[in-house]
C-alpha cells in the first residue's frame, strides 16, 4: 500500500491520528520537500523532531526524486507499506497527483489521508471560502522572465467580485542557469518570496498592462506561516501592506474583491 499523508500546515504534531498510525505501520517513509515545507523545515533539528514523534526514519525526497524515480518508491509500496509525506494536503500540488496516477498504473493500492492546507487555512481572515475565484501564483522575476499570466485570472475574478488567493514562490533546489548548460547541476540557495515582494510584482504589472484591475489603495490581505503559534495576518492597503515586516516564510497573498458585512467586520481585526 502506498499512503500519502498531508501533515498540515503548523509543525510536526499537525498529523492526523489516523495519518499517525499509518506512518508507524509502514516500513518506509518519504517526505516531500520542494512544493512546500513546514515551520520546522527550516530550523536544524525540525527532521529529527518528525522522526522521533513518527518513529520512523524519514527519506527526504526532492522534486528529482519524485519527478524522476517514481516508479523506485512505487515498486517498494509493492510489497510492503511506504508512506509518503506532504506538508499540507496531499492534493495541494499536482506532482503528487500525478504520484497516484503512476500508482494505479501499476496495480499499487493508493490510500489518501487528508489534511489542512493553505487553500482552506486562509479562512481565518474572515473573507468566505466560497468567495474566492481561481488561485493564481506569482514566481518571482528575473531579468529576463517576467510572466504576467496571472494578471488575467485576477482582472477577472475582480470582475465577479470574487477574492483571489496568491501564492508565492518557493524555490528550492532549484539548478542554476550556468550549470545547466555545462551539464553538472548546482543547485541556487533556497528563496521565499514576501509578501512584499509579491506586491511590488503585481504593482510593477499594473503599471505595465495599465487596466486599472488593482492598484496601491486596493485592499489585501497579507499572512505569514499560517497554521504556526507565530502566524501572521494584515489587512490593509497594497501600499500599506509594502510597510509591513511579515518575518520569515511561507508568505501568501490575498486580493480582497467585494465584501459582505461580515467580512469587513472580521478584516477589521486584522487592519493596520
Amino acid at each position: 500500500m502506498l499512503y500519502i499523508i498531508g501533515l498540515g500546515l503548523g509543525d510536526d504534531k499537525d498529523i492526523t491520528l489516523k495519518g499517525l498510525e499509518a506512518v508507524k505501520k509502514c516500513s518506509k517513509v518519504y517526505m516531500e520537500a520542494y512544493t512546500s515545507l513546514l515551520s520546522f523545515g527550516l530550523s536544524s533539528n525540525g527532521l529529527s523532531n518528525l522522526e522521533n514523534l513518527y518513529g520512523r526514519s524519514i527519506t527526504l525526497a526532492d522534486r528529482e526524486m519524485v519527478e524522476e524515480k517514481a516508479d523506485e518508491i512505487l515498486n517498494e509500496a509493492k510489497s510492503s507499506d511506504v508512506a509518503f509525506l506532504v506538508v499540507g494536503d496531499p492534493f495541494g500540488a499536482t506532482t503528487h497527483t500525478d504520484l497516484v496516477v503512476r500508482a494505479k498504473k501499476l496495480d499499487v493500492d493508493v490510500k489518501v489521508i487528508h489534511n489542512a492546507s493553505v487553500m482552506n487555512a486562509v479562512g481565518v481572515c474572515g473573507l468566505q471560502l466560497y468567495h474566492y475565484g481561481e488561485t493564481v501564483s506569482i514566481p518571482f522575476f528575473t531579468e529576463t522572465w517576467r510572466p504576467d499570466s496571472f494578471y488575467e485570472k485576477i482582472r477577472e475574478n475582480r470582475k465577479l467580485g470574487l477574492h483571489t488567493l496568491c501564492l508565492l514562490d518557493i524555490r528550492v533546489k532549484e539548478p542554476t542557469i550556468e550549470s545547466l548548460c555545462r551539464g553538472k547541476k548546482q543547485y541556487e540557495p533556497p528563496r521565499f518570496m514576501t509578501v512584499n515582494t509579491a506586491i511590488e510584482q503585481l504593482l510593477e504589472v499594473e503599471e505595465a498592462r495599465g487596466e486599472s484591475v488593482y492598484g496601491e489603495n486596493t485592499i489585501c490581505v497579507g499572512f505569514a506561516r499560517l497554521g504556526s503559534e507565530d502566524q501572521k495576518v494584515v489587512a490593509g492597503s497594497m501600499k500599506q501592506l509594502l510597510t509591513i515586516d511579515f518575518g520569515p516564510p511561507l508568505h501568501c497573498l490575498v486580493i480582497v474583491g467585494k465584501t459582505h458585512p461580515v467580512e469587513e467586520e472580521m478584516l477589521e481585526f486584522y487592519g493596520l
